[in-house]
């Protein structure tokens, strides 16, 4: 049975993501969302440079790029992954599920309590951390976790913006 209390120490999903084709362009993967799904409009970043990314504790490059668009309540993420990809893609492959925290630290000590140890641990150009909790084995994805800043919420009230 399922039991709310696991969880409320992340907080309510604020993003999910899928998986999209790297041989389709990210600009088709949003029209085809948009067009099928209603999001968008979609706000689009290629090849995202980080600051790092480490993959199991080892830094290995994370190249990805990603179509943000709003999508009832939540804000819908399209991502292609360049490099060896953490989600292999597939049609309607769920990426990851996004949470925004209070404490980095405490979500991830939750996510690894219940069975879901940290994959990926990366950093923006701009010093924004974010976090792949490997969920895959129990809910066939990753969750995403950073902590609530400023400049994280404005560009999630910017990407809401656009869909008004």
């Amino acid at each position: 049975m399922w039991n709310a209390d696991i969880m409320n120490p992340l907080g309510r999903p604020v993003q999910i993501a899928y998986a999209a084709d790297p041989s389709t362009s990210i600009q088709e993967h949003a029209a085809d969302h948009s067009t099928r799904l209603g999001a968008g409009p979609f706000v689009i970043a290629e090849h995202i440079e980080l600051g790092s990314s480490r993959v199991r504790g080892v830094e290995t490059p994370f190249d990805h790029s990603s179509a943000y668009g709003w999508w009832g309540d939540l804000m819908l993420e399209i991502v292609v992954e360049h490099s060896e990809p953490l989600v292999p893609p597939g049609r309607g492959r769920l990426h990851h599920v996004a949470f925004m925290v209070d404490s980095l630290s405490k979500a991830i000590d939750h996510c690894a309590q219940h069975g879901a140890p940290v994959l990926l641990h990366a950093s923006t150009k701009s010093g924004t951390e974010f976090i792949f909790c490997d969920d895959r084995d129990r809910s066939g994805h990753l969750i995403e976790l950073y902590e609530r800043s400023a400049q994280l919420l404005a560009f999630y009230d910017h990407v809401r913006s656009l869909a008004m």
